[in-house]
């Protein structure tokens, strides 16, 4: 383990694409944290999928990477916490958490709670929404919101705007032109900010990250100069690691 001063944190990217989590260490590399976490990356191996796009790919990304874990490619326990960095309901969460005493968190938990702290409080006619990739994601993600708030299923709440897909995929942000990402993503968190009084726009895909001006510039087009410069734009990962450090002070603190 790291020393008191100093948190030894992984960034587990449960899809195979290298490109994609050299994406997300750039994302952090200005983190206000940074000089107190050690962080490291992981890519899963090659038995994974190299964009994780519904339930069978979450399935094939667990199983490869518990395999490297088995095989002895991946020490869990020499981190103080481990960041799963696929924007889903991902079963490693829960599976990991069993299996190491480090923290254990995803992007999209770490982006629930990153958004609700920063809204307004209920009452406040403020709301967050996720923007993504492919239309599974649409029911994926807004069935996780409920659950993890305890919620039923499709339950409505007034301070979740939803999820809206781009139609692309995760490994399209690195492969497909940068135009057509644009557009696409843009359509979507547009889409979004005309159906409520959007505060907060999630990134709902580790593959975003560094495309925050592409949601700026819909919500200034949206929103108008004042108040599009007002939306927060959350990236899970950073929203993770943030996460992750308040929970390693906590259990600290109160044990």
């Amino acid at each position: 383990m790291a020393s008191p001063s100093k948190f030894r944190v992984l960034i587990l990217n449960p899809n195979s694409s290298r490109a994609m989590t050299e994406g997300m260490k750039a994302a952090v590399s200005s983190l206000i944290l940074s000089e107190k976490l050690e962080i490291s990356t992981y890519t899963a191996p090659s038995s994974a999928p190299a964009s994780i796009n519904d339930d069978e790919g979450i399935q094939a990304s667990t199983e490869a990477v518990l395999a490297d874990i088995l095989a002895g490619n991946l020490h869990l326990n020499s981190y103080d916490a481990v960041l799963i960095a696929c924007f889903s309901v991902h079963s490693l969460v829960s599976k990991l958490s069993s299996m190491t005493t480090a923290a254990v968190t995803g992007i999209f938990e770490a982006s629930i709670l990153a958004s609700l702290s920063i809204i307004a409080p209920p009452g406040g006619n403020e709301s967050w929404g996720i923007v993504t990739t492919g239309a599974f994601w649409e029911t994926h993600l807004g069935d996780g919101v409920n659950a993890f708030l305890g919620q039923a299923a499709g339950q409505t709440n007034d301070r979740f705007a939803g999820t809206f897909s781009s139609g692309l995929t995760a490994g399209d942000f690195h492969t497909v032109s940068p135009e057509q990402v644009q557009a696409k993503l843009k359509d979507a968190t547009v889409r979004l900010l005309k159906a409520s009084n959007v505060r907060c726009v999630v990134m709902g895909c580790g593959g975003m990250a560094g495309l925050e001006s592409i949601i700026r510039d819909a919500a200034l087009e949206v929103y108008g100069q004042e108040r599009g410069r007002s939306v927060y734009i959350v990236d899970g990962v950073r929203a993770g690691l943030l996460q992750l450090y308040q929970i390693i002070l906590s259990r600290r603190e109160f044990a």
